[in-house]
C-alpha cells in the first residue's frame, strides 16, 4: 500500500463579528509518514535538486523519446514523420536533417485555467523544443465559442466574450509560465510563441468559408470520425455546429502551415479526428504533403478510470485556482500501481533514473512513497517553478506536528483550502483554555479525550508540543496576528502519522 490517510482535520475562521461556531466534515487529500525527512534535511536536498540547470538539446529523435515514455499514441505518415525528426548526425546541437520542425497544440479557452489533462499537450511540446524543434501554443479564442464535441456526450455551454476574453489571458498566462521556465532563452527558437486562432478567424466571413473550405470536405467522412459517431448514436445527438468543430480546427492547421510554416499538429488521442481534418485539408486545397499530427494517450489510472480530477474537483495548473501545496499532494498520494508510468508521462526524468526508482520500490527497506514523492516534486517545480515547490514543501511540513517549520500566515494560507473550515469570535478565543478550544473546535469530542493526549504527549499548538493543562491562548500564540494551529496526533505501528488540524483565520488583532 503506498500511502494512508490521515485523520480528519478542522480549521477555525475567528472574526471579531463571528460568534457561531460552523464545523465541516472534510476527507483529507493527502497523507503523511513518520518517515518523511526532517525539515532541514527535507529543505536541504531540496535545495540541492531547486538548482536550475540550463536546458540543453538532446540530440535523440523526439518520436522516439516520446514512444520510450509512452507517450505516443498514434501519428500521420510515421515513417515521414520520424525521418523529419532525426538529428543529423553530424551536429553537436541535435538540429535534425531537414529544418526543425514546428509543432502546435491547442488549448480552448473553456476555463480561467488549463488542468492536469491539458499538461501532457505542453509536456509533449517541451520534448519537441528539447529535442531542437519549435513549439507554439494555439488558444482557440474561436474554436471555443463552437465548443468541441470530442469526449462530451452534451454540447458545451455558450461562453460570453468577456468570459472568453478572461480565460484567454488566464491560460495564456499559464502557459507562458509553463514553457518560458522549461525553454533555455539562450537557445534560437526557444521563445514561447502562444497564438489565438479568433485573430484569422475574425477576418473570415461564412461564405467565404464555404466556399474555401466547405466544399473539400466530405459529410461521410465527417460524420464517421469517433467524436462524431458517438454523438450521433446519443440521445442527445449532434448540432451543426459542433459538427463544423473538426473543419474549424482542420483550418487552423492549414492556416498555420501555410502563414507560420507549422509542420506537427498534436493532441490527446481523442482528436485525433480533428488532426486528420487538418492534415486532409493541407492535402487537398495546398496539395502538398509535410503535414504531420500526433496524438498521445489521454492520462488514465491503472484501472482505466480519468487521472486528473480529486473529490474537490479538476486539477488546475494556475495556483490563483489550488494551491502548489494542494497541486504537490495530489501527486504524493499516486498509488504504487500508477507512480512508475506517471514518471515517465509527467516528468523529464532519465528513463535510467526511473527504472532505478522502480527497482528500488521492490526491495527491503523501501521507504513507502519515496517515488511519489520524485514524482510530486518534479511535476510541481515544472508548473509551478522552485518558488511553488518550496511553497509546496513548506506548508506539507508545517502540517506535521512537532515540525521544526517556522509557521507564517502565507505557508498556513497554502494549506488552509485544503483543510475544513469553521468561525469563532476574537473574544470568544482570545484567553480560552486550549483544552475547551480542542472541544469546541471539534478537534476532540471531550475533554478528557483532550487532556489525555496532552498528557501523552501528543497535543500542539502551532506546531509545539503543549505541556501543560492550563494553558490558554494568548495573543502571542497567533501567527502574524492571524492563524492558530492546533494539531492532535499519534503515530502508528505502521510509523505513519495521523493528526487532525485547527486553524483560526481572521485579523484577530484588536482595532
Amino acid at each position: 500500500m503506498s500511502y494512508m490517510s490521515a485523520s480528519t482535520r478542522t480549521i477555525l475562521f475567528l472574526s471579531r463579528s463571528t460568534t457561531k461556531l460552523s464545523f465541516f466534515p472534510f476527507k483529507p487529500s493527502f497523507s503523511s509518514s513518520s518517515s518523511y525527512p526532517s525539515l532541514t534535511l527535507h529543505f536541504t536536498r531540496t535545495k540541492c535538486t531547486l538548482q536550475h540547470q540550463p536546458q540543453t538539446l538532446l540530440r535523440r529523435n523526439v518520436i522516439e523519446v516520446l514512444e520510450e515514455r509512452s507517450l505516443l499514441d498514434s501519428t500521420t505518415n510515421d515513417s515521414a514523420l520520424r525521418s523529419s525528426a532525426a538529428p543529423s548526425p553530424s551536429s553537436s546541437s541535435g538540429a535534425a536533417n531537414s529544418p526543425p520542425l514546428k509543432v502546435y497544440c491547442g488549448f480552448d479557452p473553456t476555463a480561467e485555467s488549463l488542468h492536469l489533462g491539458n499538461l501532457l499537450g505542453i509536456i509533449v511540446l517541451s520534448w519537441f523544443r528539447r529535442c531542437g524543434h519549435q513549439p507554439v501554443a494555439l488558444i482557440g479564442g474561436a474554436t471555443a465559442r463552437v465548443g468541441d464535441p470530442s469526449g462530451k456526450s452534451l454540447e458545451r455551454p455558450e461562453l460570453d466574450v468577456a468570459t472568453l476574453e478572461r480565460n484567454t489571458a488566464g491560460i495564456s498566462q499559464t502557459i507562458k509560465q509553463i514553457l518560458g521556465r522549461s525553454l533555455n532563452s539562450n537557445l534560437e527558437g526557444s521563445k514561447v510563441v502562444i497564438l489565438n486562432n479568433y485573430d484569422w478567424w475574425k477576418e473570415i466571413s461564412l461564405l467565404e468559408f464555404l466556399k474555401n473550405v466547405g466544399k473539400y470536405a466530405r459529410v461521410g467522412s465527417m460524420i464517421a470520425k469517433e467524436s462524431v459517431r458517438k454523438r450521433l448514436e446519443s440521445e442527445q445527438g449532434m448540432s451543426y455546429t459542433e459538427l463544423t468543430y473538426q473543419l474549424l480546427q482542420g483550418y487552423d492547421f492549414l492556416y498555420l502551415f501555410q502563414n507560420e510554416g507549422v509542420n506537427v499538429q498534436i493532441g490527446g488521442s481523442d482528436q485525433w479526428g480533428n488532426i486528420t481534418a487538418g492534415t486532409e485539408l493541407i492535402r487537398k486545397i495546398l496539395q502538398v504533403e509535410g503535414a504531420y499530427g500526433l496524438t498521445f494517450p489521454l492520462l488514465l489510472k491503472s484501472d482505466g478510470t480519468k487521472f486528473g480530477k480529486s473529490e474537490d474537483g479538476a486539477i488546475w495548473l494556475s495556483p490563483a485556482m489550488l494551491s502548489p501545496y494542494k497541486f504537490y499532494q495530489y501527486f504524493f498520494t499516486v498509488p504504487d500501481a500508477d507512480v512508475i508510468r506517471f514518471l515517465k508521462i509527467l516528468t523529464f526524468l532519465d528513463i535510467e533514473e526511473i527504472a532505478a526508482l522502480e527497482g528500488e520500490m521492490k526491495k527491503p527497506g523501501y521507504v513507502p512513497n519515496t517515488a511519489q514523492r520524485r514524482l510530486a516534486e518534479e511535476v510541481t517545480r515544472f508548473v509551478h517553478g522552485d518558488e511553488g515547490l518550496t511553497e509546496a514543501l513548506k506548508a506539507t511540513e508545517a502540517l506535521r506536528p512537532g515540525s521544526e517549520t517556522k509557521l507564517d500566515w502565507k505557508t498556513i494560507e497554502g494549506i488552509a483550502e485544503g483543510v475544513p473550515s469553521c468561525s469563532l469570535a476574537y473574544d470568544s478565543v482570545l484567553n480560552l483554555s486550549l483544552v475547551d478550544l480542542s472541544v469546541s473546535s471539534g478537534l476532540f469530542e471531550s475533554k478528557s479525550a483532550a487532556r489525555r493526549l496532552l498528557k501523552q504527549g501528543g497535543l500542539y499548538l502551532n506546531n509545539n508540543r503543549v505541556d501543560s493543562e492550563n494553558k490558554r491562548i494568548e495573543e502571542a500564540d497567533i501567527v502574524d496576528g492571524k492563524v492558530l494551529l492546533l494539531s492532535a496526533g499519534k503515530k502508528n505501528k505502521a510509523c505513519y502519522q495521523y493528526r487532525t488540524c485547527c486553524g483560526l483565520f481572521g485579523d484577530l488583532r484588536r482595532h
